[in-house]
């Protein structure tokens, strides 16, 4: 499978086999890759075709001080504005790759080749590139496309089970937002099945890619309809800052719940509905409660990065596929928390 989906006009998402599309798609100029040592370890034959630097592992690690190492060794190697950038690796890796792209020199050409499943439908796709800020997620960042993003599924056949589903959650989130037969499709499998074939996943990838590139292509910068990429992620970010318990997929995976459940509190969502969205995460085997209570949980919204004069735009989905923004403060917020 080639597949090619555009964002945006600017960048193109690429499905197919890296050793193909690679060659392909790279300028011809001098590349740098950033990556990690879990990439260097499963994929050294690519990595040794180009120069490249390698980073920590881990969301601790996707802060500035990462950034300004990168720059110094851009530095120290002569990197320049006619070099090209290319991310290897799963979301970490992409943010901090784009990031310090998008900022070096005002700006560098880049690319990824996404290595994870949630990298792939998420993280290496619309353009955000950030870095976290004592824990609160991705509070320094740019909105800046990459000229390119590879997927390829054989890569993610070296995935462990947990960072697999990791990227079911936001394939899930893609089918609540956007696309009922998504959802539907996932409603009806297995992770099993799922991580076994290999045209199943080829299509729930592209479709879950195709509810993203579409929104982006309505709304780059996030002043709208952007903001419903966001169902799940107010309360993620939360129990990401509050425990260390979950991966970024699996709040997001409870996020979503929480928020179903309070949009049936609010009666925009049937009760039906909402544990159709709970059953699909625990059938995916996502733990379906927080690791923090509540209280931690709603001081630490009240801190988000998009909350402005104590409120915050909430996403509620108001039945499968389809999802609304309203404006509310913490304190609305809260009410329902606590009901």
């Amino acid at each position: 499978m080639t597949d090619c989906l555009k964002v945006a006009d600017k960048s193109e998402i690429h499905f197919g086999r890296v050793t193909e599309l690679l060659p392909r798609l790279l300028p011809e100029c001098r590349v740098v890759v950033i990556t990690d040592a879990n990439i260097d370890r499963r994929y050294h034959a690519l990595l040794q075709r180009y120069e490249y630097i390698m980073i920590g592992t881990g969301e601790t690690i996707k802060t500035l001080h990462t950034a300004d190492t990168i720059y110094r060794r851009f530095i120290e190697m002569g990197i320049d504005r006619s070099c090209f950038v290319l991310g290897i690796g799963g979301g970490i890796v992409t943010d901090v790759a784009g990031f310090v792209a998008s900022t070096y020199m005002r700006g560098l050409r880049f690319g990824f080749v996404s290595t994870t499943l949630l990298g792939q439908v998420d993280a290496s796709v619309g353009g955000k590139n950030g870095v976290n800020i004592d824990g609160y997620k991705n509070m320094v960042g740019t909105f800046t496309q990459p000229q390119f993003v590879i997927c390829d599924v054989e890569m993610l056949r070296t995935l462990p089970e947990r960072e697999f589903r990791a990227g079911m959650a936001e394939i899930v989130k893609a089918g609540i937002i956007a696309d009922r037969d998504l959802f539907e499709t996932i409603e009806h499998s297995t992770l099993d099945s799922l991580r076994s074939d290999e045209r199943l996943l080829d299509r729930i990838v592209m479709a879950a890619i195709k509810v993203k590139a579409d929104i982006v292509d309505r709304d780059e910068r996030e002043s709208g309809e952007r903001r419903k990429l966001n169902l799940g992620h107010t309360f993620a970010h939360a129990i990401e800052k509050c425990s260390s318990e979950m991966n970024h997929g699996e709040a997001v995976a409870v996020g979503t719940i929480i928020i179903s459940r309070m949009a049936v509190k609010m009666g925009v969502l049937s009760s039906e509905n909402a544990d159709r969205i709970e059953h699909v995460f625990a059938c995916l085997g996502f733990r379906t409660e927080s690791p923090a209570e509540m209280k931690r949980l709603l001081k630490a919204i009240s801190k988000d990065k998009k909350s402005v004069a104590g409120s915050i735009n909430i996403v509620l989905p108001t039945d499968i596929g389809r999802c609304e923004v309203r404006k509310m403060h913490i304190d609305e917020i809260a009410s329902y928390m606590t009901e």
